[in-house]
């Protein structure tokens, strides 16, 4: 057993072999540790505290990106995106479009192509928002693009999170109503989870593509508990 070990990773250091599995079956899944996004989160709901909270993001190199919208059940029922969620390297800043209700204050970042912004399916984000507003999309990096070029054949957050970053993360809080103006601490967590991982898994997948070393701040403040102890 310990010879096969050694060999399997030495044929990976060699490249040969590649460093991660092409799928992640449910039952693995499921036996990875739950975690969380335990760091500072900025909730953007004015648009006197967009400004600031713009300028401090566009300091930054490398985001997680995602959008959530309130959940449609009938065919033909679609909503726009009710926020938007942006990882940095300290925090993760979640603007309530709900409530400012315009996205022009985010154009800076939606349009920059030197700050890259990371996420899954994030054309459909894209898309998304400039029903909101048309702008000029720019520096953004759909991951499942890298993982494919990896050979690995699943998509989703959650899976590429299980077969990257050998955590999981809970999904319990996607289908609720993002558009009501007091978000729980369960909406939250849930949207900075989405959007801190998407960060550091990027970090992850692009050290793996490109052998370039993750970036400072690529370790996300992640609590680990159990999906019973979500808050």
């Amino acid at each position: 057993m310990r010879i096969f070990s050694f060999l399997k990773t030495t044929l990976q250091t060699l490249k040969i072999l590649p460093p991660y599995p092409k799928k992640i079956s449910k039952e693995k899944l499921q036996k990875l540790p739950m975690r969380f996004y335990n760091g500072v989160i900025y909730l953007i709901n004015t648009e006197e505290d967009a400004p600031k909270a713009v300028a401090e993001i566009m300091q930054e190199s490398v985001l997680g990106f995602d959008t959530e919208s309130k959940p449609a059940f009938s065919k033909g029922e679609k909503y726009l995106p009710s926020i938007v969620q942006i990882a940095t390297a300290n925090g993760v800043y979640i603007f309530q479009l709900a409530k400012i209700k315009q996205l022009k204050f985010l154009k800076p970042i939606l349009e920059s192509e030197n700050l890259l912004k990371a996420g899954i399916a994030i054309r459909d984000d894209i898309l998304k928002l400039r029903d909101i507003e048309n702008f000029k999309p720019a520096g953004f990096q759909d991951i499942g693009d890298l993982t494919k070029s990896l050979g690995v054949c699943q998509t989703g957050l959650r899976n590429l999170t299980g077969i990257f970053l050998k955590y999981r993360i809970s999904k319990t809080s996607q289908v609720t109503d993002w558009s009501q103006e007091n978000l729980s601490i369960q909406q939250l967590t849930y949207a900075a989870t989405d959007a801190w991982t998407s960060r550091t898994l990027y970090l992850e997948v692009e050290k793996v593509t490109r052998g370039t070393p993750a970036a400072q701040g690529g370790s996300a403040p992640l609590d680990p508990r159990k999906e019973s102890e979500t808050p």
